[in-house]
């Protein structure tokens, strides 16, 4: 494993492609901003610019040609761009196809509904949002596009570098579910769940990448919001509609030791 291209250098993208290029890969980057071009380059990340719809991808294609490739797109909040996100993956798959050796897919714990349970890799998916449906979805595409190999690596609720969770509630009253756990993970053992696939190459497998920590959603986000001085939310202390992600394929597999606790 030498080069590696990642698809998407948003908040996550871009954070993983610094940390891999000061471990020693040689890195492809993409944004569909000719502006961020450089931005890449001066972090010594060779830039592609790409940009794709449902039906084409208008891109370089030596930018696919990888060892590993990620795919860190999340879909679109926009209810045109959400219904659509399926297709992209799809053809992104398409033009990576004997290309890219190994394509991860960056996926989101919301393909689990909120069922009041327990859950791993090993349970079933029923997402309760438009957002988990869709990403579901392209899970599957990749599935059946590469059956044998795929990897997955489901994120719970990203925090980390400008995405103060303080800020999520504060100054809101009557916040229901208060008591609910939460399912989180920060960027820095988000970056370092992917870079372990990496180093051990423990592909072909689906990954919940989740804290192991679960504290109460009011107990969380009322200490986040007094640590920033912000105003404290206040919260309806009840349980209801939620959900604990856990893993089984991460410990098993990557034998990773979390670095931030919630």
């Amino acid at each position: 494993m030498k080069t590696i291209s990642i698809l998407g250098c948003g908040w996550f993208g871009l954070a993983f492609a610094k940390k891999l290029v000061e471990s020693g890969y040689d890195v492809k980057g993409s944004s569909t901003s000719p502006e961020k071009l450089s931005l890449l380059a001066d972090e010594k990340i060779k830039p592609y610019l790409v940009n794709f719809t449902p039906d084409q991808i208008i891109a370089d294609a030596e930018f696919f040609e990888t060892d590993a490739l990620f795919i860190c797109i999340p879909p679109k909040r926009n209810s045109a761009e959400l219904n659509s996100y399926p297709q992209k993956i799809e053809a992104i798959l398409t033009a990576s196809k004997h290309k890219a050796k190994q394509v991860i897919l960056i996926s989101s714990t919301s393909v689990y509904g909120d069922e009041n349970q327990i859950v791993n890799e090993q349970s079933a998916t029923l997402p309760d949002t438009d957002s988990g449906k869709v990403v579901l979805a392209a899970e599957e595409i990749l599935k059946e596009s590469l059956p044998h190999h795929f990897t997955i690596i489901r994120f719970a609720g990203l925090i980390g570098p400008n995405r103060n969770p303080g800020r999520f509630f504060a100054g809101k009253t009557d916040v229901p579910n208060g008591l609910a756990p939460v399912n989180l993970i920060h960027q820095t053992d988000a970056i370092g769940i992917a870079s372990a696939i990496l180093k051990k190459q423990a592909f072909g497998r689906i990954y919940n990448a989740c804290s192991p920590d679960h504290p109460a959603k009011k107990a969380f986000y009322t200490a986040a919001a007094h640590t920033t001085g912000l105003i404290e939310p206040r919260f309806i202390e009840e349980k209801r509609d939620w959900k604990i992600v856990e893993s089984l394929n991460v410990p098993e597999f990557l034998d990773y030791d979390f670095h931030v606790a919630l």
